[in-house]
């Protein structure tokens, strides 16, 4: 993509420069300088391009429920009562 006109004058600015960036964190950690995607908030590489992202009532977000403090406490729960279970029957 050409950056300034071909009779080399400067101050010439093109649409590509005035267009929404990207703002997607990078494995750096800086946001992503690519220009976003017409109408969309990121660009084609994070998630703009068509048909890129989930379905609308997506099931896989769904949290399980397994790492809540409630069901962290229950399975320490278990476990103690089967460590108690295995002295008991160690002591027969």
């Amino acid at each position: 993509m050409k950056t300034t006109p071909c009779n080399g004058r400067t101050g010439v600015t093109y649409t590509f420069f005035k267009a929404t960036r990207c703002g997607a964190k990078t494995r750096s950690g800086l946001p992503c300088k690519a220009p976003a995607v017409r109408f969309k908030k990121r660009c084609r590489m994070h998630g703009g391009s068509v048909g890129s992202g989930a379905r609308s009532g997506n099931q896989n977000a769904l949290k399980h429920g397994f790492n809540t403090a409630e069901s962290k406490c229950f399975q320490k729960q278990i476990s103690e009562l089967l460590e108690d279970y295995k002295q008991l029957l160690a002591w027969y």
